[in-house]
């Protein structure tokens, strides 16, 4: 697979499952993922994707500050419905990262490990942080991502209608598909640590 060298320069998250390590998927349960794990899952890259991975590891940082967060362990309430939005995307994102799962997640061994109802999603719309929470002893912090201060081309637009065209030529698809991924670098690599893009606020 070809992709973009930048996606390896971007923070990479390490967790500790205690169900990798029950079941011998990994050492001690310890699991590292990198952006290219989320552009697999989502299938692309674009900057929901990637807001959403930053968002994930800010709040663990908040919420595990001394040692790998533990996959499993964690609580995630989404601040609008599933299918509003980028609302799901976000959610797969998280869920890959954190382990919670909807409805449809591991329902455990012996009544541990569960990974079911771990992840929620709100009825109401209007709120935009992410909710996170340790199960262990109720720390919980909310994220914010605002991606105003992360500038895109501006020419964005032109190239995508250009890309778009039935007759494009692989050049015009090359330049529209360079710009999206400029904005998506810009916010991995010069926004990962910034407070303005990522608003954490420390809820427990």
């Amino acid at each position: 697979m070809n992709y973009p060298a930048f996606y390896e320069q971007a923070p990479r998250i390490r967790m500790r499952d205690p169900l990798a390590a029950f079941l011998g998927a990994a050492e001690d349960g310890l699991l590292e993922y990198s952006y290219i794990d989320a552009v697999r899952l989502a299938g692309h890259s674009c900057p929901t994707v990637a807001g959403a991975w930053l968002m994930a590891r800010t709040a663990l940082q908040a919420l595990y500050p001394d040692e790998p967060a533990e996959r499993g362990g964690i609580a995630v309430h989404m601040p609008a419905a599933e299918d509003e939005g980028v609302t799901g995307v976000i959610a797969q994102v998280l869920t890959l990262i954190t382990g919670a799962a909807a409805g449809n997640g591991f329902h455990g061994i012996g009544g541990r490990f569960v990974r079911q109802s771990l992840l929620g999603f709100s009825a109401a719309s209007g709120a935009t942080a992410v909710q996170f929470s340790r199960r262990d002893n109720g720390a919980a912090v909310a994220v914010e991502l605002d991606l105003a201060t992360v500038p895109s081309a501006s020419n964005l637009r032109e190239l995508m209608v250009a890309a778009l065209h039935p007759g494009a030529t692989a050049e015009q698809r090359d330049a529209f598909a360079q710009a999206w991924q400029g904005r998506v670098q810009r916010l991995l690599l010069d926004h990962a640590d910034d407070p303005q893009v990522l608003r954490l606020t420390r809820l427990h």
